[in-house]
């Protein structure tokens, strides 16, 4: 892969912060909305793109598709890896590791909205 399209991905700050936390672990949708307070159809696209440039690997569980960054782009995983070593750098990443430990909260609530909808 080009260096390009690896370096505009990043400058998207939404997009740098769901790779750096879909680098750290597995992660679906509603529990990067939640972390991100994005809205859903925006982190979709983002990792629908991600998908596109064969940068991420998803997996169904249950009702819901959980996303991780593949290890095959040494640029990108060095990257991410040289502003996770640097994050006191970065406000927004900070608090985005710090929500990132109670994400159970984001799942749950998509869980009851998902039973919500069947009712």
């Amino acid at each position: 892969m080009k260096l390009t399209p690896i370096f505009k991905l990043l400058s998207d700050e939404t997009r740098l912060r769901v790779i750096l936390l879909i680098s750290r672990e597995e992660l679906c949708v509603c529990e990067l909305c939640g972390i991100l307070n994005e809205p859903q159809p925006k982190i979709s696209k983002i990792l629908s793109k991600l998908r596109d440039m064969d940068l991420v690997s998803d997996q169904r569980k249950d009702k819901f598709v959980f996303y991780m960054i593949k290890d095959n782009n040494k640029l990108l995983n060095h990257t991410i890896q040289f502003i996770l070593n640097n994050m006191d750098a970065y406000p927004n990443i900070l608090e985005d590791q710090s929500r990132l430990k109670h994400k159970e909260q984001y799942i749950d609530k998509c869980a009851l909205e998902a039973l919500r909808d069947i009712s």
